[in-house]
């Protein structure tokens, strides 16, 4: 099935969020101020490294994803992005009444971190155009782990952000078939530099160094394959 993949995936996000809970109930304070400040640093790392396999690479576009970040965070801040996703996080917990008082934070933060990279395309490509599910089926156990250590950390508003990877992964399997033919390496690539910063950019905000609104970014992951695409079109690759 087309969605054994994502669904796979969601279901080891949920999970990894439970455990992460039962674990959460028996850390002291400083415990969790450094199991934080370990998952900001790791999310900061895979953020870096994200970045700099694609920009290492020659046929990189640097100003491209410069332009994308720039012009992206525009648009977003003017469609209010990372408003609306905070809202939508309020309203859960406004549904789960009170005691869990990071639920938008975790929702935002886990949900960016799960859908912007390099794998969730790859392996949504791979899960719509072969009914083959490897890279994603690796992308979960990575996605439960994280699950564990953020949830731990932020609580249980990340189990939300399992219905988001269903729905954002679900629906780029499905359009596989229209959108696989046009995802080339250099388009991938190029949204994985962007991708990588903006998990960068999560990571700063794990550690307060900065608030920085990284949703409002997400604009930005589509300027890379529909400049490239246009390119294709018009013979200008």
């Amino acid at each position: 099935m087309v969605l054994t993949g994502t669904i796979v995936n969601s279901a080891a996000v949920a999970g990894g969020t439970v455990v992460g809970l039962v674990f959460k109930r028996g850390l002291k304070e400083n415990v969790r101020e450094i199991t934080n400040q370990g998952l900001g640093l790791s999310v900061l790392f895979i953020g870096i490294s994200t970045t700099l396999s694609g920009l290492l690479n020659p046929e990189s576009k640097p100003l491209l994803f410069i332009i994308s970040l720039v012009l992206g965070g525009v648009l977003g801040e003017l469609w209010k992005i990372e408003y609306r996703l905070e809202k939508l996080g309020d309203r859960l917990k406004d549904r789960m009444g009170e005691g869990h008082g990071k639920v938008s934070e975790a929702f935002v933060t886990a949900t960016l971190i799960y859908c912007v990279g390099s794998m969730t395309i790859l392996g949504s490509l791979q899960s719509g155009l072969e009914n083959r599910h490897d890279i994603l089926y690796a992308k979960s156990i990575l996605d439960g782990i994280c699950s564990v250590i953020l949830a731990s950390s932020l609580g249980i508003g990340v189990i939300f952000s399992a219905l988001a990877v269903l729905v954002y992964q679900g629906a780029l399997s499905l359009l596989a078939s229209f959108i696989g033919p046009y995802a080339t390496e250099e388009i991938i690539r190029e949204i994985g530099i962007v991708g990588g910063i903006m998990i960068f950019s999560i990571g700063i905000n794990i550690l307060e160094l900065k608030r920085i609104r990284t949703g409002n970014f997400l604009p930005a992951l589509l300027i890379p394959p529909v400049w490239l695409v246009f390119l294709q079109l018009t013979g200008k690759a």
